[in-house]
């Protein structure tokens, strides 16, 4: 069984910054793709930054120059450095692995949530 959790969201004053943490465990062979999504209620989940096992990464145009995604692949954990946060960064953020259980078989695994709350 695979769980993810997630820890750092809280509430800050626009202008400051938080850092996500999300640590994947349990039967883990490999873990290929780890990202954070977010949601507002009433819509969809949307990619914020995803990071490959080679260290690739991509962001959401509303974050870039913002937000920092990175991994430590011994671990099994992604981090989300937030800075500059903006109240319509207010969400509840998921992390996200696509990984694989065992050779050949890969599914995509979500964290329970996280709430950021960004004040003005």
């Amino acid at each position: 069984q695979v769980q993810l959790v997630e820890s750092g969201g809280g509430l800050v004053q626009a202008g400051g910054f938080l850092r996500l943490s999300c640590a994947a465990s349990g039967s883990i062979f490999s873990i290929n793709v780890m990202g954070w999504y977010r949601q507002a209620p009433g819509k969809q989940r949307e990619l914020v930054a995803s990071v490959t096992s080679g260290g690739n990464t991509n962001y959401a145009d509303s974050v870039k120059g913002r937000f920092t995604i990175f991994r430590d692949n011994a671990k099994n954990m992604v981090y989300l450095q937030m800075n500059s946060l903006k109240p319509e960064d207010t969400r509840v953020y998921y992390c996200h692995a696509n990984l694989a259980v065992i050779p050949g078989r890969i599914d995509d695994f979500w964290g329970q949530g996280t709430q950021v709350t960004v004040s003005s």
